[in-house]
């Protein structure tokens, strides 16, 4: 197929987002719509993901809004199986979201002749397409959110209105602002008994270190009965829902025609107001002349204008501000105003940060890219840059598209489907993709667009849309794919732009594993084949194979996530395998340093003599160490251990190698160089001497003379590589036979949130029978202090007085109130404490007992010890089988 350029990329005016008008056998004029069509809906276009804590109700809230937009015909419930995000059979039997789904629709609804859709509306707004991402909350499942929040312009935090902000809420949260991700807040389930909105506010400031934005207040029928609608501060109205109905039926009455006895409800809506025109005013000078505009009143300024500054404040990362929205999702109270809220304040893909780049060692963005500001500085560092700077503009011009591969899914009918985002031109089918990771070109057969399970053939994915190419076999999570006009298949565009990627998206590493055994050996070659499908699937699953022991090993993030994994491999992927008992990923460490030790490597490989030599130490690692390298120097912090590199002579004088003069064999760099030696070095740390587990906290130290370690042409990468991994072999048994090594583990920050009834026992538990060291008792409704998701110290604080929160009617007193504490044993608190993983193994169905199945713990990694004294016995005894 013959692609023609018919004009200049688009108006740069959109930093970050370039859109590409091409030809694929259409004519110009209807080419011309196409990009015209694009750069509308880009404007009209809100890429979202959904975020919270297991069980705040992402998924439920979600099913409305599909519902509202028209977008489906009955409300799907969770308990019933009978969503449309949470479509795969675990997700349906558990009633818990365990992959992230994609799902399309539109707000306002479309079709405005349908009287049904007509009546879900709050608002004269213009229709807007909004793709959304329904993510997980289970910790086990990070990765999954990682990857949806790395291609988001937005997002939705939802967070239950009982619970307040709990400990994977303040994960998901700051994984977001790495992002630097805009969000809005909805506070659900205020229809519960013991939901708490004010409270929920203050937390939302202690806890997540932001300032809250009161736009709605609940609307408590008679000021303390049952949940029944909204007071909107914005809009200065009450929004009322029809009780048991499905949403659709709503009042909505301006605040000067309550009934008095509404006067208190009244009272608080204006006080609303006011709070939010005072924090707007001090962010946005905007603000300000519209309040001296309407000489000083906060209720005169109108709707409109208020709006227009939230949504500055928000996609201003400086103003650290975020709107507060309430609703009961499974009531149906307050979802169309909260997607209301996703079209007027959240940033359409123009809006969003400029996406951030590598071109051939250079860090950059993509509108400079763009601009050729990159090539410019590639030039002053690279002469065969420089040539190609000469023709920057023709570079430019003809790079097509450029999109990030965020996921790939396996269908067992369409085979593999790789879920995109497009930063930079249009994808067309029948698209020559060139994978700059991977360094292979693949054609796109076709394009879908996704609706969870569903699909539906489009002709395009424009820039700033999410899409779906099915039948690309080579993709992998965080690959870029570009298109370039006139690229070779094979070789693909010229350099340096074969080298572009985009921000990869970051693997977290696993800490549980598992052995996955074949039924027979006939039965080996299917099981790796579906493995290899699971792995491409989730990256953060990884498969090894024990030397030692002759068993496959499956890793990763949680028990309850190698119970999902192994649940696919068996019965989605049919293969005939059965897990073994989970395990914990222990560390060992060297105690001494050793003597350097020097290893010729002489030896056929790949049908060629391979020849090579270096010197090794290894040492225990030193948190203090600062390199000290000269220009040939190397120094790499990788997996919790260091690989240090010189090319020099020896440090001993009398050594018969000569001096370096600094030359190296013609196909051989000191990039090069460095790179065989580091993986060979890595490769000798996969595996202890003593314990068989991987080297933690180990220094390598390899010196290299080229004049005398270096055999000319014999000498290949390879063969580098191997000399390396030897020497450091040697040098780790030396130390380890004569010095002995340590055995590590795991220790876990652990944040544990229970009732007030229930703290004894479950404080008693951690400390007495896990070795668990308790660090804090946090009062889970105002504590400020660090927890396991908030250590980044420079967090702002905010000063609690100053926030403004609605009365709670259910408080028992006006001071507690102020400050969101309850009084009674139901009380929430947080217990954050230090526990080594193994005993984290089945915690939370201990958990569950010891709280009456009300306690939720969430765990993240913190560092690998050494294992002492008795404990040191036991874990030898379990690990040696005696």
């Amino acid at each position: 197929m013959r692609i023609v350029r018919v004009s200049r990329p688009l108006s740069r005016s959109l930093p970050g987002l370039q859109i590409n008008r091409v030809s694929c056998g259409f004519s110009t004029s209807s080419l011309a719509r196409t990009a015209k069509d694009a750069v509308i809906e880009v404007s009209k276009t809100r890429n979202i993901g959904i975020i919270a804590h297991i069980d705040a109700g992402k998924t439920t809230t979600t099913e409305r809004m599909l519902y509202y937009s028209g977008h489906t015909r009955r409300i799907g419930n969770v308990d019933e199986g009978s969503t449309v995000t949470d479509f795969l059979p675990a997700e349906r039997a558990r009633g818990v979201t365990i992959q992230s789904a994609t799902i399309s629709l539109h707000w306002p609804p479309v079709r405005e002749n349908d009287q049904n859709i007509q009546s879900t509306k709050t608002s004269d707004l213009a229709p807007h397409n909004i793709n959304l991402i329904d993510t997980p909350g289970h910790a086990d499942f990070t990765f999954e959110v990682l990857r949806s929040l790395r291609i988001l312009d937005g997002a939705v935090c939802i967070l239950d209105g009982v619970a307040g902000v709990e400990a994977q809420t303040e994960k998901v949260w700051y994984q977001a602002a790495k992002y630097k991700i805009p969000k809005i807040i909805y506070i659900n389930k205020l229809d519960r008994d013991g939901a708490t909105f004010g409270a929920t506010v203050k937390q939302i400031a202690s806890r997540l270190h932001t300032w809250p934005a009161v736009c709605q207040v609940p609307w408590w029928e008679g000021g303390r009965r049952q949940f029944i609608g909204v007071g909107d501060a914005v809009g200065l109205r009450a929004i009322r829902w029809a009780g048991g109905g499905d949403g659709k039926s709503f009042e909505i009455t301006q605040l000067n025609k309550l009934p008095k006895s509404e006067a208190a409800f009244i009272d608080e809506i204006k006080n609303a107001r006011r709070a939010l025109v005072e924090l707007l005013s001090e962010n946005d000078d905007q603000m300000v002349e519209k309040y001296l505009e309407a000489e000083e009143d906060h209720l005169a300024i109108r709707s409109e204008d208020v709006v227009a500054s939230l949504r500055r404040c928000v996609l201003n990362p400086v103003a650290n501000i975020v709107p507060i929205f309430a609703g009961a999702s499974f009531r149906n109270i307050g979802v169309q105003l909260l997607l209301d809220a996703v079209v007027q304040l959240l940033p359409n893909p123009a809006d969003a940060p400029d996406p951030e780049l590598n071109l051939g060692g250079v860090e950059g963005t993509l509108s400079r890219l763009m601009n050729g500001d990159m090539l410019s500085t590639m030039s002053s560092h690279n002469s065969k840059v420089a040539k190609h700077k000469r023709h920057a503009n023709a570079l430019v011009q003809n790079l097509e598209t450029c999109a990030l591969a965020f996921k790939v899914v396996h269908d067992p009918r369409r085979g593999a489907l790789v879920y995109v985002r497009v930063y930079s031109g249009i994808i067309t089918p029948r698209s020559l993709l060139f994978n700059t990771n991977l360094q292979i070109s693949e054609r796109a057969p076709q394009l879908l667009k996704m609706y969870a399970s569903d699909s539906v053939q489009i002709d395009a994915i424009p820039a700033g849309q999410i899409g779906v190419i099915p039948g690309l076999k080579h993709t992998r999570t965080g690959d870029t794919l570009i298109s370039y006009i006139g690229a070779n298949q094979k070789s693909g565009p010229p350099a340096p732009l074969n080298t572009l990627q985009l921000r990869p998206i970051e693997v977290p590493p696993a800490v549980f594993f598992s052995s996955v055994e074949p039924h027979s050996l006939g039965e080996e070659k299917d099981v790796r084949t579906a493995l290899d499908l699971l792995i491409r699937e989730d990256p953060s699953l990884q498969v090894v194979d024990d030397e030692e022991s002759g068993q496959t090993l499956l890793s990763g993030m949680g028990e309850f996530h190698l119970e999902i994994a192994i649940d696919r491999l068996v019965n989605d992927l049919k293969a005939k395998a059965s897990m073994g008992r989970i395990e914990i990923a222990y560390r060992e460490s060297i105690l001494q340093a050793s003597q350097p030790e020097t290893n010729a490597f002489d030896r056929e490989q790949g049908g060629k003599q391979g020849r090579a030599s270096c010197i090794a130490t290894v040492e225990p690692l030193s948190e203090d160490y600062v390199p000290e390298l000269d220009e040939y120097g190397y120094s790499a912090y990788e997996d919790g251990n260091r690989v240090t590199i010189t090319l020099s002579s020896p440090p001993d004088p009398s050594s018969e190698l000569g001096a370096w003069d600094g030359e190296l064999p013609s196909h051989l760099s000191v990039p090069v160089i460095h790179n065989a030696v580091k993986n060979g070095a890595l490769a000798a740390l996969s595996r202890g001497i003593n314990y068989a587990f991987q080297l933690h906290n180990t220094h390598v130290f390899i010196n290299l003379n080229p004049r005398n370690h270096l055999f000319g042409a014999e000498t290949t990468p390879q063969a580098l590589s191997s000399a390396a991994r030897l020497a450091t072999k040697a040098a780790l048994k030396a130390t380890a036979l004569k010095h002995g090594s340590a055995l590590m583990e795991l220790v876990m920050n652990v944040t544990v949130s229970v009732d007030e009834a229930s703290l004894g026992a479950v404080v008693n538990d951690l400390s007495s029978s896990r070795g668990g060291h308790i660090m804090s008792l946090d009062d889970a409704d105002v504590t400020s202090g660090p927890t396991v998701n908030s250590t980044n110290e420079d967090l702002p604080r905010i000063d609690i007085s100053k926030v403004y929160a609605p009365p709670d009617p259910f408080g028992s007193s006006s001071q507690t109130q102020q400050l969101g504490i309850a009084t009674d044993s139901s009380r929430q608190r947080n217990i954050t404490a230090r526990v080594p993983l193994k005993e984290m193994v089945g915690y939370l169905k201990h958990l569950r007992s010891l709280t009456g199945g009300r306690g939720t713990f969430v765990m993240s990694a913190d560092k690998f010890e050494r294992v002492v004294g008795q404990r040191e016995k036991v874990l030898l005894k379990e690990l040696r089988g005696y």
